[in-house]
């Protein structure tokens, strides 16, 4: 975690009694769509606490978060970073904050805030990272869909995915996971803390495959749990061209690196 990144990281609701599960959720101009997200994680079973990693957002998502936060139901942690430096890097930074300062919570959850992961999943996902370490929300195991992508875009996602299993079981024959880029992950504790000892590369697609990757390697094999994966309600769309072709050169990087260490 580098300080130089970190604005500051706000505290709210801490006469509430500490979570089992902490939730992060990166931000970027996601004003239109946290509140709901913040609402409908009031009424999550099991019961979370939240932290917000905002980019400085233009659409002031932070501030909004901060006069949320007083009216929820849960603890709040609001992480206000300098400027867009990027999704991997956000739950980098997040995580190594979490796990030095926030040594009550046992499980911790990676999604999105714009609800293309749904709130209603995360008992099932948080029970089975309980139970295997890591548990990956998957679009593409028996169950799972994406009913709002148009054509073209299901097909580079599934695309995408099989190259990068193709790949990565060049070096590792045992991989198997089918949705390596799903950003719907419930991580436990020790797990999560093996994955941070060990370099994780990339940002954005390339950061999801290089974080389950290095858990495989360490003796931690991701179970996928059958998701619904749905567009963004409101807002813009973070995809770029530059993080798709990142996740093209990433499994050739993260092989030649692990196969050789």
């Amino acid at each position: 975690m580098s300080s130089s990144r970190i604005q500051a990281i706000e505290s709210f609701q801490q006469h509430r009694p500490v979570a089992k599960t902490l939730i992060l959720l990166p931000t970027y101009n996601e004003r239109e769509n946290i509140e709901a997200m913040l609402e409908a994680l009031n009424h999550a079973e099991p019961s979370c606490d939240v932290l917000v990693i905002d980019d400085n957002s233009p659409d002031n998502t932070a501030d909004h978060v901060a006069c949320l936060a007083p009216s929820l139901g849960y603890r709040v942690y609001l992480m206000r970073r300098a400027q867009k430096f990027g999704l991997g890097i956000a739950y980098l930074d997040a995580y190594a904050w979490a796990l030095d300062h926030c040594p009550e919570y046992e499980t911790f959850v990676q999604m999105d805030a714009d609800f293309s992961h749904d709130p209603r999943m995360l008992p099932l996902l948080i029970s089975q990272s309980q139970a295997y370490g890591v548990a990956v929300g998957s679009r593409y195991v028996q169950g799972g869909a994406t009913p709002d992508w148009k054509r073209w875009r299901l097909w580079l996602s599934r695309l995408g995915n099989l190259y990068m299993r193709m790949v990565l079981r060049l070096f590792f024959p045992a991989y198997q996971l089918k949705d390596s880029t799903s950003g719907f992950v419930s991580w436990r504790r020790d797990v999560l803390r093996a994955v941070m000892t060990q370099p994780v590369l990339g940002d954005g697609y390339a950061y999801q495959t290089s974080a389950k990757l290095v858990a495989f390697r360490s003796g931690y094999p991701a179970i996928e749990v059958p998701i619904i994966f749905r567009d963004r309600r409101l807002g813009v769309s973070k995809l770029s061209r530059n993080i798709i072709l990142e996740a093209f050169v990433i499994p050739w990087k993260l092989g030649w690196r692990f196969s050789t260490s």
